[in-house]
C-alpha cells in the first residue's frame, strides 16, 4: 500500500498538469484602436485543453510591439507617436509555438468630447455642442 499511494498521486498530479495545458492563444482587444498618452490594455486569452479559457499575462506571454513599452499586458503610446499602427506579438512563454501577431491602429481624433457631468445627467441638461470644422 505504501508504494501504491506515490504512484496514485502522481498519475493525479500528472493529470491535473495535462488538464491545463494552453492549446491556442486569442486575442481580444476592448477597442478598435490605441490612444496616444493612454495606458492601452491587451487582452489576451489562452484556450486550455480542457475547453477552458485563462486570462494570460506577462507572467505566461512576451509582449513586444513596434512602438511603444509595454508594462504587463499594457502598452503606452507616446503622445508625439507619428505613424498610423504599431505591429503587436505575443508568445507564449511556456511554448513559442503559439504565438499571435496583429497590427492595432491609432486613434487619429483628439479626446475633446465634452461629457455631461452627474448634475447634468440628472437634472437632464445637455452639454454644449461641439464645434465642428467644415471641409
Amino acid at each position: 500500500m505504501k508504494k501504491v499511494l506515490p504512484v496514485i498521486l502522481l498519475l493525479l498530479f500528472n493529470c491535473s498538469v495535462n488538464a491545463q495545458k494552453i492549446d491556442s492563444i486569442y486575442v481580444h482587444l476592448y477597442t478598435d484602436s490605441l490612444k496616444k498618452g493612454t495606458y492601452n490594455y491587451i487582452n489576451v486569452d489562452g484556450l486550455l485543453s480542457n475547453g477552458r479559457y485563462l486570462p494570460l499575462d506577462s507572467s505566461h506571454l512576451n509582449f513586444t510591439a513596434s512602438a511603444g513599452k509595454f508594462f504587463g499586458n499594457t502598452l503606452l503610446i507616446d503622445r508625439d507617436f507619428a505613424a498610423e499602427k504599431v505591429e503587436i506579438k505575443v508568445v507564449l512563454k511556456a511554448n513559442p509555438a503559439l504565438n499571435k501577431e496583429f497590427v492595432i491602429y491609432v486613434k487619429k481624433k483628439p479626446d475633446d468630447e465634452n461629457l455631461r457631468t452627474v448634475d447634468e445627467i440628472f437634472n437632464g441638461v445637455q452639454p454644449p455642442k461641439s464645434k465642428r470644422k467644415k471641409g
